[in-house]
Order: structure tokens, then sequence, then C-alpha cells
């Protein structure tokens, strides 16, 4: 198994929350209803950043940038080529990534997961 992570940016223009609101209610949605996309991915979170200032957790550097990460579990390397190769990715997703996304100013890392507290 390996694991897309995608650092994101929302787009210009956008506050947080309208690019929050957007991410969870309609491309999460539209993420799970376009099985041509799905039927190669496991498990699909995403993580939104909810206090830029906390004393708990603080951002430093660049990273403090980023609005949320999206993580996408694949069986492999191939899986992951072929989900983001699919027509309807193209027709349907990337337009509603324009939609909300600074995916020029975003980034993404293909990882393997070894854990260490389960």
């Amino acid at each position: 198994m390996v694991t897309l992570i995608v650092c994101v940016r929302r787009k210009k223009g956008l506050t947080h929350e309208e690019f929050s609101r957007h991410w969870r209610e309609i491309h999460g949605p539209l993420v799970r209803a376009t099985p041509e996309f799905m039927r190669h991915i496991r498990k699909y979170v995403q993580f939104h950043v909810t206090d830029r200032k906390s004393d708990a957790a603080p951002l430093y550097g660049p990273g403090s940038e980023w609005d949320g990460v999206a993580a996408l579990t694949f069986d492999s390397e191939e899986a992951i080529e072929a989900a983001f190769n699919e027509p309807k990715y193209f027709e349907i997703l990337v337009p509603d990534s324009e939609k909300f996304l600074d995916l020029e100013n975003s980034m993404s890392l293909v990882t393997q997961a070894f854990p260490m507290v389960e």
C-alpha cells in the first residue's frame, strides 16, 4: 500500500472557511461519486487546518501556508497512475479542483506508511 499525501492551498480570493466548506461538502462527495476514479482508491481522508495559531501544535515555516492535507491510499503506485489518468478525473474532478484549490502552489508526495503507534 502507498499513500498519496497532497498538501493544499486555497485559491486566492477564498476565505479558509469557504475553501474548507467547498472541499468537504462539494469536492469530497464529488470524488466519492466518481466510480471510475474511486475504484483505484482504498481510502480518502481530508485533514482541514483548524487553528493556525494553536499553542498545542504551532505551524512553522512554509508549511504554515497549507490549508489542508489529503491522504489517498492505493494498492500501488500503478493504481495512483491509473486513477489520475482516468478520463472522468479530467472531466469532473479537475474542473472542480480549479474552483477552490491553488494547484500550482500545492504539493504531493507518494509515501509508504511505517506505523509507530496504533
